[in-house]
């Protein structure tokens, strides 16, 4: 009887670019579900225009998230989407589709 090669479903992302604007940050960087949080959190890149700019590739689904701006949490003021979090807070959510 002859092996069955298993194939993995292919998972389509989607390319993602979340943006602060920090001009006087000296560090920012992206942290959420996606990332475990602080702990593997995507440095940002400093534009010119004192924006913070990162890009993902995300499987479509619901994620949280918040900038890390100089050590300090920070919410996305251009997300309307928020969801309380354990820390007497509140997360921004990003629906990925």
């Amino acid at each position: 009887m002859a092996a069955k090669k298993k194939t993995k479903p292919i998972t389509d992302t989607v390319k993602m670019t979340f943006t602060l604007h920090a001009p006087d940050a000296q560090s920012v960087k992206l942290a959420g579900n996606f990332s475990s949080w602080e702990h593997e959190a995507k440095p940002m890149r400093r534009l010119k225009n004192g924006s913070w700019k990162a890009t993902l590739s995300l499987e479509p689904k619901t994620y949280e998230y918040r900038f890390l701006v100089d050590g300090q949490w920070v919410d996305d003021p251009e997300c309307d989407a928020r969801k309380p979090n354990p820390f007497g807070g509140e997360n921004c959510v990003c629906v990925v589709a």
